[in-house]
């Protein structure tokens, strides 16, 4: 009777799981979406004939998942005699976006400005993801190192519905290629007597 304790751990070999990556946009990543799939997995008999078997497979995307986040459809796999079928994961990725990139839970949008717009100020209308364009005023000095933020406006915490990360703004300084001995006077004349950094 001793000898029927080793026989608990015996069971069907599992084979290893089929990854799959699956892009969404960031758009789509801010509201969420359902994303489907058909599949097509082969079963096999005895003789090693295999017959088809198609599926749709669907995911609920919520708002505010992260690239790397997987979603797991157990033993969704090619199914073999005498072997559990492999798991299916989706790996979702971030579509390249126009304007936005992301960071963690903030999304990050350049501008390209003028040194004259860096010393006086700017006004800027943003795109959102949400469909909402953004009207932005900033009358602060913008030095190369600067980041204008808007807090909530960045992506949905999905560990935390109704919470979203922050917009970060950040800047491109274009400088003039050349300036005349005269504007260089100006500039000298409007600069002195200013706080600098």
């Amino acid at each position: 009777m001793g000898g029927m304790g080793g026989m608990g751990g015996m069971g069907r070999r599992k084979d290893p799981p089929h990854e799959q990556e699956f892009s969404v946009s960031l758009e789509n990543l801010y509201t969420g979406c359902t994303k489907k799939f058909n599949v097509t997995r082969h079963v096999y008999d005895q003789t090693g004939n295999a017959t088809p078997e198609k599926k749709m497979l669907e995911i609920q995307v919520k708002p505010g998942w992260k690239a790397g986040t997987k979603i797991t459809f157990p033993n969704e796999g090619d199914v073999y005699p005498g072997r559990e079928p492999a798991d299916m994961i989706f790996i979702l990725k971030d579509k390249p976006h126009a304007f936005f990139t992301r960071e963690r839970n903030d999304l990050i949008y350049t501008q390209d400005i003028t040194l004259r717009q860096s010393l006086t100020g700017i006004k800027l209308t943003i795109p959102h993801l949400s469909g909402e364009q953004l009207s932005v005023v900033i009358a602060d000095v913008i030095h190369p190192d600067y980041v204008h933020v808007i807090p909530n406006k960045g992506m949905p915490i999905s560990s935390t519905p109704g919470k979203f990360g922050n917009l970060l703004i950040k800047f491109r300084i274009k400088f003039p290629r050349t300036l005349s001995k005269e504007q260089k006077e100006h500039i000298k004349k409007g600069l002195d007597n200013v706080n600098w950094l």
